[in-house]
């Protein structure tokens, strides 16, 4: 084992990672964002879902709901409040839970990409404890290929690419007796190449379309 509770070394030296953040499953959540795996600690500005202050999920949030990219910025400094985050998606009934158990990371960094999947999310599971879940929504090519891997073993047979939904598409997502609607949108990432307002756009557009705004 290493250091950190979250890495093990394997015989042959490969390190895998255990996602460092917990789901966030309010009783009331009717919609839940799925993403994939934060960046190494050395660049969090929080213990928290999406916590590099660079990476603009929180800012998207801020303008989507508050109309102020800094609604949830601790003061001057360059991270954001997880408290005011948590309290903000149990209040609005959002649940948010990574598609990846454990991981590695091939480069050392977050990149999709460089990211090799040891364990995906045991999404039975999580939606045990979100009943009320009819959407699912990801924030990532990466996370809907996860999602959709996942799919094709509940089906048991591979789904086409050309069936996956593109950026700001959905589709009917009938998962462990589940009706629900997989919805993607873009990822919140710098390295995504897409303007903050139209990231803005693209969630705003579809917390609109499930009635949160």
């Amino acid at each position: 084992m290493l250091n950190s509770h979250n890495l093990e070394q394997m015989a042959d030296g490969t390190v895998v990672e255990t996602h460092p953040f917990g789901a966030v499953l309010p009783s009331n959540a009717t919609i839940m964002m799925m993403g994939t795996f934060p960046p190494t600690e050395d660049k969090w500005g929080m213990a928290f879902h999406y916590p590099n202050f660079y990476n603009d999920m929180w800012r998207i949030y801020g303008r989507v709901f508050f109309k102020d990219a800094d609604h949830f910025r601790q003061g001057e400094e360059k991270a954001f409040d997880p408290e005011k985050i948590i309290a903000f998606m149990k209040d609005r009934g959002i649940a948010s839970c990574p598609t990846v158990k454990k991981a590695i990371r091939e480069q050392g960094n977050a990149a999709d990409k460089h990211l090799t999947i040891v364990e995906p999310v045991d999404l039975k599971e999580i939606l045990a404890q979100v009943p009320k879940v009819h959407t699912i929504f990801t924030t990532g090519g990466k996370a809907t290929e996860i999602l959709m891997q996942l799919l094709e073993q509940e089906q048991g047979k591979a789904l086409p690419k050309s069936k996956w939904p593109k950026t700001n598409q959905q589709m009917s997502y009938p998962y462990a007796g589940r009706d629900l609607t997989l919805y993607r949108l873009p990822s919140t990432s710098r390295a995504y190449p897409l303007s903050l307002d139209k990231k803005v756009e693209a969630y705003r557009n579809f917390f609109q379309s499930v009635g949160k705004v």
